[in-house]
C-alpha cells in the first residue's frame, strides 16, 4: 500500500479514480466530482468537512466550468495556471501520496484525462478553535492571544508581530500516516546556519507514523544523554515566541498542537514572564528573585526540614525545637514517611483535578481539603508543621510552572537524600544535579547560559532586569554562546 501511494499519477483519469478509491478503501468522505470543461474530461477531488463550500463554489467550481474549449489537457492546465486565479495557494502534484496529503489538508485537487499530474487549490474551511487567551501562560499587561491548533493560523500570528522579510517559515511534513505539517520558524539574519541545518537533520530522523503532540518530536531534537532539564521549551504565546526568534532561536510549529517548540531553551527563561517587561525594573527584579526563591523552596524545603529535625536539631532554637518535638511525638510515622505520604497524596489529588471533568472538580477540592487539611491532622496521621512545610513547597512550585515536572521529581530525590544522610546527603545530591544541569547542552548552546559560561551582557535580563533604554542597545543573541562552544 505504501509503495502504491508513492507511485506517480497515471495519464488515464479512469485509472486514477479507480486507484484513488482502492487506496482510500472506499471512504465516504472522499468526494470525487467528474465533469467536462474546455472539452476535457476532468474530476475535482476534495475531502468532506475540510473545505469551505462557499469558497470552492465561487472561486473554483464556477470559473473552472466556464472555460472555453482547449486543444488538449496541457493547454487546459496552462490556461488555468496562467489566466485564472482560482486560489492564492496553488500547487502541482504528481503522486498519490501528495494528492492525499493536499486533499486531507483542505485542498481541492483537479485531475484530468491525458496527464499525469494534478492541480491543488487551497479552499480550506474546516472547523477550528478561534484565537483565545492562553490557559497556562497568563499575563496582566501583555497580549491575550494564544496559539491554536491550526498551523497556518499560528504562522499568521507570528507574522503579524514580525513583519520583517528576515522571518523565514519552512513547511515540511512528517508522520507516514498522519502527514502532519511542521513549520520551522527563524530569523535568517539572527540564527546560526548550523543550528537550522542540525534541526533539519534531527527532524529527518523521525520515522513516526503520526505526530499528535510536541512530545513526539522533542526527543528527536534533544540529546540522547540523560538530562533532568529539557534543553527545548514550549510556549503557547506568539509574542514570547517572537522574542525568542529575535534572540536567534528557532521554533517548530506543529499542526494540531497549540504550542510552539523553542530551540534552544535556557534555564533562566523559566523565571521570566512577559509582565516583567511591562512594569518598572525594580518591581520586575523583585518578582524575578521571588521566583528564584520559590524554586529553591519548592525543591529543598521538605528535605531540609526532614534533615534538620532528624539529624541536626542543634540548628534550631529551643522554642522552635520544642514545638516540633511536641508536634512530631504523636505522629505514628517517621518524618520522611510522612513527607512522602503527603507528597504522594498531593500528586494524586492534582492528577485527579486535571483528568476529571470540570463539573466534578469542586468535589476534588472538598475531598482534599477535608482529608489532608483537617482529618489527617486531627487523626494524628500527619503533624501540622510537616503539613505546612509540604504545602508551602507545593505552592512555591506552582510559581514556576515550566519546571513543574523537574521540581516534582527533584523534591522526592532531595527528600530521600536528606532523610537518609541529612544535610550531607542533600549537598551530595545537589552537586549531582548541578553537574547534570551544567552539562545539558544541545546544538552548542549551554542550558545554564548566561550564568555558565558567565556572560556579563546577559546579566541585564537574568539576575536583574534593566530598563529598555539600555536593553535596546544590547543587541543580545544566543549566537554568542554558539560561537564560543564551536
Amino acid at each position: 500500500m505504501k509503495d502504491n501511494l508513492n507511485t506517480e499519477l497515471l495519464h488515464s483519469l479512469g485509472e486514477n479514480l479507480d486507484q484513488l478509491k482502492s487506496l482510500s478503501g472506499g471512504t465516504s468522505d472522499l468526494l470525487i466530482n467528474e465533469f467536462n470543461t474546455g472539452g476535457i474530461h476532468c474530476a475535482l477531488i476534495c475531502c468532506e468537512g475540510m473545505f469551505s463550500s462557499q469558497t470552492i463554489a465561487e472561486l473554483v467550481l464556477e470559473p473552472i466550468t466556464n472555460i472555453s474549449p482547449q486543444p488538449d489537457v496541457h493547454a487546459l492546465f496552462r490556461y488555468i495556471m496562467r489566466n485564472m486565479l482560482l486560489s492564492t495557494d496553488r500547487q502541482e502534484i504528481f503522486s498519490y501520496s501528495e494528492l492525499f496529503r493536499f486533499v486531507n489538508s483542505g485542498f481541492a485537487v483537479l485531475v484530468a484525462e491525458g496527464t499525469g499530474k494534478g492541480l491543488a487549490f487551497g479552499v480550506q474551511g474546516y472547523a477550528s478553535r478561534s484565537v483565545q487567551e492562553p490557559a497556562g501562560e497568563g499575563n496582566v499587561m501583555g497580549s491575550h492571544e494564544g496559539f491554536v491548533e491550526t498551523v497556518r493560523t499560528n504562522m499568521s500570528l507570528v507574522r503579524r508581530r514580525l513583519k520583517s522579510p528576515e522571518l523565514v517559515m519552512e513547511l515540511i511534513s512528517k508522520g507516514s500516516k498522519s502527514s502532519t505539517d511542521l513549520c520551522i520558524c527563524y530569523m535568517k539574519d539572527r540564527v546560526p546556519e548550523k543550528l537550522i541545518s542540525d534541526i533539519r537533520r534531527s527532524l529527518d530522523n523521525i520515522r513516526l507514523e503520526t505526530i499528535l503532540s510536541a512530545g513526539y518530536i522533542r526527543p528527536f531534537i534533544e540529546r540522547k544523554k540523560p538530562e533532568i532539564f529539557s534543553s527545548t521549551g514550549t510556549t503557547e504565546r506568539p509574542d514570547i515566541l517572537c522574542s525568542k526568534l529575535i534572540e536567534g532561536r528557532a521554533a517548530i510549529l506543529i499542526d494540531g498542537v497549540p504550542y510552539a517548540v523553542i530551540i534552544p531553551r535556557l534555564f533562566c527563561e523559566s523565571f521570566q514572564t512577559l509582565d516583567d517587561y511591562a512594569f518598572k525594573p525594580f518591581y520586575a527584579v523583585f518578582m524575578r528573585w521571588l521566583k528564584y526563591a520559590a524554586f529553591l523552596i519548592a525543591v529543598l524545603l521538605p528535605a531540609v526540614y526532614a534533615a534538620i529535625v532528624m539529624y541536626h536539631p542543634e540548628l534550631l532554637n529551643s522554642t522552635l525545637l520544642m514545638l516540633l518535638v511536641k508536634a512530631e511525638k504523636n505522629a505514628p510515622l517517621s518524618i520522611i514517611t510522612e513527607s512522602m505520604l503527603v507528597l504522594v497524596m498531593y500528586g494524586i489529588i492534582r492528577e485527579a483535578g486535571i483528568r476529571l471533568p470540570k463539573p466534578t472538580g469542586g468535589a476534588v477540592s472538598i475531598i482534599s481539603g477535608l482529608i489532608i487539611g483537617d482529618a489527617a491532622v486531627q487523626s494524628g496521621l500527619v503533624s501540622t508543621p510537616l503539613l505546612t512545610i509540604t504545602a508551602l513547597a507545593v505552592l512555591s512550585g506552582l510559581v514556576v510552572p515550566d519546571l513543574d515536572p523537574q521540581i516534582t521529581v527533584l523534591r522526592f530525590g532531595f527528600l530521600i537524600a536528606g532523610g537518609i544522610f541529612g544535610l550531607f546527603g542533600i549537598s551530595l545530591f545537589a552537586c549531582a544535579v548541578l553537574v547534570n544541569v551544567c552539562a545539558t547542552e544541545d546544538y552548542g548552546f549551554p542550558y545554564t547560559a548566561p550564568l555558565s559560561p558567565f556572560k556579563t551582557g546577559g546579566m541585564g535580563d537574568t539576575l536583574i532586569r534593566t530598563g529598555f533604554r539600555k536593553m535596546q542597545d544590547r543587541d543580545f543573541t544566543v549566537e554568542e554562546y554558539h560561537e564560543e562552544n564551536n
